[in-house]
């Protein structure tokens, strides 16, 4: 039987090796993941990742970040947008998370996007998380 909400098992990923100060994390790869972790890394809250092995195989590898005395740069990874409820929200309902410090991901027509950047481009969309 398969998973019924991927991007919240990588979310959990994440937060669990974060929890347990893992230096990296592999999830299973798929395109919406990849780009969650594109904006992720744009974003400034991982160093890097990298997509490795092929077909079905394939996985992401994400290399956490943290502060120079060991600080979590994620404090919260939260989906809002679940399989059993779906969010949808407007561009002109767009809110700013922790007053513009965090991040909420929205998928739009045009892509993933970040809620400032969907703002901008007058796009809304699926809410998928806010990080911060």
């Amino acid at each position: 039987m398969g998973m019924t909400d991927p991007i919240a098992d990588m979310l959990t990923r994440i937060r669990n090796a974060l929890a347990a100060k893992h230096s990296k994390v592999d999830v299973p790869a798929s395109k919406v993941k990849m780009e969650l972790v594109r904006i992720l890394k744009e974003e400034g809250y991982i160093n890097n990742y990298k997509i490795s092995g092929e077909g079905a195989r394939r996985s992401i590898r994400i290399y956490l970040r943290y502060g120079p005395k060991g600080e979590l740069v994620i404090n919260s990874l939260e989906r809002v947008s679940k399989p059993g409820c779906r969010r949808f929200i407007g561009s002109d309902s767009i809110p700013n998370i922790l007053g513009g410090l965090g991040v909420n991901i929205l998928s739009t027509s045009k892509g993933m996007m970040t809620g400032k950047q969907a703002r901008k481009a007058k796009l809304g969309g699926e809410w998928i998380c806010n990080v911060y």
